[in-house]
């Protein structure tokens, strides 16, 4: 067995546990006192997502007040108007039959013979709907015997329907 003296002993009761807060006794400022050092930051969950909040405020756009979101709706309604009334011009679908170009990479440039065809009927320009391709060949390819060349036959488009204003 081992005695110790009273002098040695541990203390019977623990000290009450704080949970982070510590309280200090009021006092009334002294007037030749300093002022109270600043408090450093607390590293806690609390202040991280502090931090993170105020850096969304750089990332994230502003938002906008009502006055400037009904603003910019009217706008959007406005250019949707516009588009819907360059729909409703009246137009017609005309038939005929005009002869398509050829562009200079040897693809039949259409647009040029949809507004030939418009034009003929009364309107400014068109846009083709529908086309044909015909084969037109030199005569010497039906004579007997005639070995077809390259250059004896060339595609020829036409619009046949086109959409006009």
């Amino acid at each position: 067995m081992l005695t110790l003296s009273p002098e040695f002993a541990f203390p019977q009761a623990a000290p009450p546990v704080s949970l982070g807060v510590q309280s200090q006794p009021q006092q009334p400022p002294q007037p030749n006192q300093a002022p109270p050092p600043v408090r450093e930051e607390n590293p806690g969950l609390i202040n991280e997502i502090g931090k993170l909040f105020e850096k969304s405020k750089s990332i994230l756009p502003p938002l906008k007040s009502p006055g400037e979101t009904m603003d910019d709706l009217n706008t959007s309604a406005r250019d949707v108007g516009d588009s819907l009334s360059a729909l409703t011009k009246p137009s017609l679908i005309v038939t005929g039959r005009v002869a398509c170009l050829v562009a200079a990479n040897g693809a039949p440039d259409c647009k040029v013979g949809a507004d030939k065809l418009c034009q003929s009927k009364g309107y400014k320009e068109g846009k083709s709907l529908d086309t044909d391709a015909a084969e037109k060949c030199s005569p010497i390819v039906f004579v007997p015997g005639h070995k077809r060349g390259p250059n004896d036959c060339r595609t020829e488009n036409f619009v046949t329907r086109a959409i006009c204003q």
